[in-house]
This record gives structure tokens, sequence and C-alpha cells, in this order.
């Protein structure tokens, strides 16, 4: 983490572009870690760069992916090409592997997996992330889009932060939840004693979660989940936040001993269906994807009664 001191000299400027001046990083990288809610102002997570500062303020920045990243072409088992244009891939993301190369990341990612298959991607973004408009979590499978032209990276960035872009995902939680159809919404920020950890905090970033129940079995409940919000992990910590943790999530609470039953090594979670207005033609797609075998393998002991507790 750095921390500046905003000279009194620059009141009434954006703050993304008093950070990018004071810290040295792009604008575009400053803009990437407010998304992301590493940005804080005298201590309260900045939502957006075009706020103003007032002068003597302390600006703390959490880079967990600093400049000197290397993009190692290299290709990864499992990865999916749904659907290419001109303007953008739709992948579909195995377990294991990351969205980006990041610091303290050794495997494999969809952006040197696509350098590695000769797709060109936009230049937009730090030199690790380009063309990356949305993340997955390593351990999260599923559908995720990256932009190949320039106008692509920046409509469908505003996209998601208009927060139009539909992505459906299903998870498989431990319990009930009741009401069997809801909505979470609480702040979620880094977790104060642990930095790869998130947690519902005061003075974290507004985050909206909504469920509706699609079976319900004695163990564990299949739920749909849409994101209104997409901040890191934000599924895992509100599922875990109402008691009903994400099969097969230690990080966020589950049973281990369930997960060993249902012969799980990573949490129950899959982006399933993602639609969107198309940059540059307007019209409306939409992509599915299917379960990968372990979390259908998984759902199909739990239908079968062999998760229940013993």
């Amino acid at each position: 983490m750095s921390v500046f001191l905003i000279p009194d000299a620059l009141a009434g400027d954006r703050l993304d572009a008093v950070a990018a001046r004071i810290s040295g990083y792009s604008r575009s990288r400053i803009e990437t870690l407010i998304e992301e809610g590493n940005v804080r102002l005298d201590g309260a997570v900045v939502a957006k760069g075009s706020q103003r500062v007032r002068g003597g303020e302390l600006l703390d920045l959490h880079d967990s992916a600093p400049v000197g990243v290397q993009v190692r072409p290299e290709l990864a088992d499992g990865v999916g090409i749904v659907f290419e244009d001109a303007d953008l891939v739709v992948v579909d993301k195995p377990v294991g592997v990351a969205a980006h190369p990041s610091l303290g990341w050794e495997g494999p990612s969809v952006v040197e997996h696509l350098a590695a298959a000769g797709v060109q991607v936009a230049t937009s973004g730090a030199a690790e992330r380009q063309g990356i408009v949305q993340r997955l979590d390593v351990g999260t499978s599923g559908l995720m889009v990256v932009a190949k032209s320039e106008v692509a990276y920046s409509v469908l960035k505003q996209a998601f932060r208009d927060r139009t872009v539909d992505k459906i995902y299903h998870a498989l939680v431990q319990g009930h939840p009741d009401p069997f159809t809801g909505t979470i919404e609480a702040p979620i920020g880094r977790h104060p004693g642990a930095d790869w950890k998130m947690a519902i905090i005061e003075g974290g970033r507004h985050s909206v979660t909504h469920y509706e129940t699609l079976e319900a079995h004695r163990a564990a409940t299949l739920l749909e989940v849409h994101l209104e919000t997409g901040r890191t992990h934000q599924i895992r910590v509100h599922m875990a936040a109402i008691g009903h943790p994400c099969v097969g999530d230690p990080l966020y609470g589950s049973d281990p001993k369930l997960a060993e039953r249902l012969g799980l090594i990573r949490q129950w979670l899959h982006a399933v269906e993602l639609g969107f207005v198309h940059p540059t033609t307007g019209d409306d797609v939409r992509f599915t994807s299917p379960y990968p075998s372990d979390l259908a393998h998984a759902l199909e002991l739990v239908r079968a009664g062999i998760g229940q507790a013993r």
C-alpha cells in the first residue's frame, strides 16, 4: 500500500487526475484501482474518480498487481472461446485460470492464453490486463468477455459501470436461505485482517446481490444469482454473510466435510450466463455455459441426498 498527502494546491481537482499526478500511475491504472475498491481517501473507499479533492487528505493506493507483472503467452487447458468477432471475444474460463497475470500468481491466465492463441486484444488498460473489462476469480468458472477493439473496451467498461450487463451465476450454497428469493445489500471492502480476503465493512463499496432458489435439497440449495454490482468475491461474501456460504468455500466459512463428501476442491460457483448490448452493432447478445463436470457431479450427489450430514 502506498500513501500520499494531497497538496493543498490541487484542491478542487478530480481525484483520479490528482492520484495519477502524485503517484506516477497512469489514469487507466487509477481507474482500475478505484473499480476494485483499492483507493481510499482519508480512510473512505473511493467510489468515483470524478469526485473533487479538498487538499490535505491522505490518499491510499492498494495495488496487488504493480507495474512489472509480465504477460507470458501460454495456452491454458480448458479455456474455450464461445464467441469471437472483430470487437470482442467471449471466453468460457475453467477453474484454476486467472483473468490476468498478477503479483504472486504463477498459474495460467485468460490474457496469456489469448496471446498464445493469436487473439489480438485491445491495448487499453495496464499491460498485464489489456482488454479486460471484467474478471472472474481463479476458483470460479464460466463466462467472461474480453475487448478486442478500443471502441469495445470503452463501451463495455461503461456498460459494466452502468450495470447494464446481465451477469447470471449459479451457486450451490449450504442450507436453505430464508427467504428463498431475496436481495442482499451490504458494503464490501478488504478484510481488515487479511489482504487476500474480502468482508462486509463500514465504508466498503456499495454491493447488491439478488438471488432466487432453483432447487432446494437437504444439504444445500441451488441458487440463481444476479449481480447488480461486481465487487471482488461478492457472491461468496454476501452468501456467507447470511449464513449460507458456497459449498466448497472454506475461506468464507463452508463445511469442508460437505465438500469432501461431494468430491469438491473449490467453491460451487459458475458464471452461467452473460448478456449485453454489442458495443458496435447494438444487438442484444447472450451466451450460456454448461456446468463443468466437477460441479455437475457434486450437484447430482446433492440431488441424491449423498451430501446430507451424517
